[in-house]
């Protein structure tokens, strides 16, 4: 089918928080989703409804609330998968059903073991074939757009490959995942499979072939674009190129290539590259996942000059060192200055700007917390607004707060610090002093000793969040409980002390909501 549109499916609600380390709550997904539609992707794959009843509410928050792009949960070819994602996706207006199995002999071997599967490796196949059919029949009972994913393509036996993609196109997918699950592809390489699948496989034009592409040897983006060079009309990947190992193909990037390189490539997408910057903060504040300064697109320096003859050649020619410019993707250039007079009214515009919609609750709860801020700085910044949302409305329920710390250190003498933690649901304030290595360290020793809890802490990072000596300082810490899951907490404040405490806090709260529930 080819045509000279490229669908773009997003994955950053499912893939994408595969990523070690991360986790988002349905509330952020919906927001995220939200901002997903404003960037116009076509597809959002909300995420993998039967892995958790948590993911299953979300897809299902998500399917009811949000409109315009399609609404796609993931499965395997199996029938309780399939059926999960059906319920989940009841309600929304567009839905899509991503199911699929491993089509590699590495794969079909090492899954399917089980003598009930074939005996040999030959009869294996057979079942697999069988079992993807059978799962396109399934899904179709609840929606007519399915796709088939044949992962590890890319290690796949060409004709086994050519076998199964025709058998299920036979049986009603209308789209075909080609990924490359591993990221063990090489452009020159991937562009050629799409093209002889389009080539030899007899039902081809009846489907539309999709990559997924890995970034294990740094070249999703590349394999996804030599992908659409041969035929695909739909690429897969997640904000900012995160995900399981090394990640996803970036959705911006592959976006901007299409765009910038148009005598190229002569093809185009439904995206606003204008919401691209947004959109890329949103998902690294939500996921603590910062964005590296030189990442391409939305980087911090993907559009600073420094070198002397590059700054000469830019203020003389901007096409000189730029083939995109700022504006494009969205690069933050607020109209009204945000400080302490600006009013909830300025304050609630440039939060619309941003892509945020808060309630009247919420917007009075940040308001406050914008005042402090405010009147510690000369002007408060979008960066700033967006850590300040991270922080205070956009978290789990707060079983702990911290309401009172204090910390002493200096050149010799031993780092001290007291706290007092709010605990719900009980009258009496925790206190507790500890010492430790520097001021965090006694800081976290104190919060331990006063909730009782003691998660190992794995990681532990500060930023600040805006330039100046009054900048907003963004803690962002990673802790492992007993069995070895790991939840991140954020902080703000522009006392590192207090941003590095609040973080600990906030991620000992979402550990402690997902024992609760």
């Amino acid at each position: 089918m080819p045509t000279d549109k490229i669908i773009v499916f997003d994955t950053t609600l499912r893939d994408g928080e595969q990523a070690a380390g991360t986790r988002l709550g349905a509330r952020e997904k919906l927001e995220i989703a939200a901002q997903l539609a404003r960037l116009g992707v076509d597809i959002i794959e909300a995420g993998f409804p039967i892995s958790s009843p948590e993911d299953f509410q979300a897809v299902q928050l998500i399917a009811s609330q949000i409109t315009g792009p399609v609404i796609c949960g993931l499965t395997r070819a199996i029938k309780k998968d399939i059926d999960a994602a059906g319920k989940a996706l009841a309600k929304a207006k567009k839905s899509r059903i991503h199911t699929g199995i491993g089509v590699s002999d590495i794969h079909i071997a090492g899954k399917f073991k089980d003598e009930k599967y074939g005996k040999t490796l030959k009869a294996k196949k057979d079942k697999t074939i069988e079992m993807g059919t059978k799962a396109i029949k399934w899904a179709l009972e609840y929606t007519n757009d399915v796709e088939f994913y044949c992962e590890d393509s890319g290690r796949a036996d060409r004709d086994f490959l050519y076998q199964i993609v025709e058998a299920v196109i036979a049986a009603g997918a209308k789209t075909i995942n080609i990924p490359d699950t591993t990221g063990y592809a090489i452009p020159e390489q991937f562009g050629k499979l799409i093209a002889d699948l389009i080539a030899n496989v007899p039902n081809s034009n009846k489907a539309i072939f999709s990559m997924h592409c890995h970034d294990d040897l740094g070249m999703s983006v590349a394999n996804s674009l030599a992908g659409v060079k041969n035929g695909a009309r739909q690429v897969e990947g997640t904000i900012n190129g995160i995900g399981e190992r090394a990640g996803n193909a970036s959705i911006e990037e592959i976006v901007m290539a299409l765009h910038t390189r148009k005598d190229f490539f002569n093809l185009k997408t439904n995206i606003n590259t204008k919401e691209f910057y947004r959109t890329s903060r949103m998902v690294a504040d939500f996921l603590g996942m910062p964005v590296p300064a030189n990442k391409a697109v939305v980087g911090a320096n993907a559009f600073a000059h420094s070198s002397g003859i590059h700054v000469d050649g830019f203020l003389k020619e901007r096409q000189t060192y730029e083939i995109m410019k700022a504006e494009d993707v969205g690069s933050p250039k607020s109209e009204v200055v945000l400080t302490a007079r600006t009013g909830r009214a300025g304050l609630k515009h440039r939060l619309k700007e941003l892509g945020f919609t808060l309630t009247k609750e919420e917007l009075d709860q940040l308001y406050e917390k914008f005042l402090v801020v405010a009147d510690k700085k000369t002007e408060v910044f979008d960066e700033d607004l967006m850590a300040l949302i991270t922080d205070e409305i956009r978290t789990v329920e707060r079983y702990f707060e911290l309401e009172y710390l204090h910390v002493a250190c200096g050149t010799g003498t031993l780092p001290t610090a007291s706290v007092k933690i709010k605990t719900a649901g009980k009258k009496n304030v925790s206190t507790a002093a500890a010492c430790g290595d520097g001021p965090i360290d006694a800081a976290y020793q104190a919060i331990r000793e006063a909730i009782k809890l003691s998660p190992k802490l794995e990681s532990y990072a500060i930023k600040a969040v805006t330039g100046g000596k009054k900048a907003l300082g963004e803690a962002t810490v990673k802790i492992v409980d007993e069995t070895n899951t790991r939840f991140t907490g954020r902080g703000v404040s522009t006392d590192i002390i207090e941003a590095s405490a609040k973080a600990y806090v906030d991620a000992i709260n979402r550990m402690v909501a997902t024992k609760l529930k």
